[in-house]
């Protein structure tokens, strides 16, 4: 592996794969940059010890003196797509700059791809059928990454990742405005991963001498959406959530909202766990609220 890393859009989870890197074992050094959105993140990051640059992935002229910092590296692409549209712009913007291709890229999509399976167990092998925009985006940065990888015979795997949480990622402000949920007959099933958990698998995938593949990274115990609010508030001490009927959430909650509760899925980790030999540290959510509360 290459001593050099790239991590485009370190937010939350590209920081917790830089502290992976910089606690290993081995002490290998590793050279690590950064690509941020702003001006303060770019000064979190330096404050962390990442060497970063602050750039506008929306701007193709922002990026035209990036290409060669990113030569002979290995490169996580975390950053989201634009809040609008069907196309990822910001990632064809970002390998349309790149004057040196890197060795490797690890990109964090979504299992919204998949849209709704009515509640089934599904695979990577899944039909792939995206029904909300933000999945049209998603979908859009896999097939732009394959056609890279394609292009420049480069390595890359895909990471389709579900609701992300940590003990700084739960919905308590949520819970404490007292937000209704879908009554339990009606909510569908959900996926999530630990943040750890999946910083733990980035870097796995990375590492790896596997390219060309797509993995889901799942605790591959989902549950619906009002179990995952009645978890939350139990671990956080606060009341439950109300329970309204799907045609009262329809009427009453965010556009966003309903459109991840009008999905239904329960999604396989086998192949991630297989392939990768992933062993995760908070194997589910319930497990994940105890060791939270150990931590508290």
């Amino acid at each position: 592996m290459t001593n050099k890393l790239w991590i485009i859009g370190c937010g939350d989870i590209g920081r917790r794969v830089v502290s992976l890197y910089k606690n290993q074992i081995n002490k290998q050094l590793v050279n690590i940059h950064a690509l941020v959105s702003s001006q303060a993140s770019k000064k979190y990051c330096e404050i962390l010890g990442i060497s970063s640059v602050a750039l506008d992935l929306g701007n193709k002229k922002t990026l035209v003196n990036l290409g060669k910092q990113i030569q002979d590296s290995q490169l996580f692409y975390f950053a989201p797509p634009p809040l609008a549209g069907m196309e990822d712009t910001r990632l064809k913007n970002f390998l349309s700059s790149l004057i040196v291709q890197p060795k490797r890229i690890v990109l964090i999509s979504t299992t919204g791809v998949y849209g709704d399976s009515n509640g089934e167990w599904i695979d990577e092998s899944y039909l792939i059928k995206p029904q909300a925009e933000r999945a049209y985006r998603r979908l859009s940065a896999e097939k732009t990454l394959q056609e890279w990888a394609s292009t420049y015979q480069r390595e890359y795997i895909i990471l389709r990742v579900p609701g992300i949480y940590a003990k700084d990622r739960l919905p308590l402000a949520r819970l404490k405005k007292g937000l209704p949920v879908v009554n339990q007959e009606e909510a569908g099933w959900t996926n999530r991963i630990h943040a750890d958990d999946l910083a733990m698998v980035c870097k796995l995938a990375m590492e790896s001498n596997i390219s060309g593949e797509i993995y889901n990274v799942t605790d591959g115990h989902p549950s619906t959406m009002t179990e995952y609010f009645n978890q939350v508030a139990d671990y956080a001490n606060l009341a439950r959530p109300p329970q309204i009927s799907m045609q009262q959430a329809e009427s009453t909650l965010s556009k966003g909202m309903v459109s991840y509760l009008q999905e239904s899925r329960r999604i396989s980790n086998q192949k991630m766990r297989d392939e990768l030999g992933v062993e995760l540290a908070y194997p589910s959510l319930m497990q994940g609220l105890r060791l939270e509360t150990s931590k508290k």
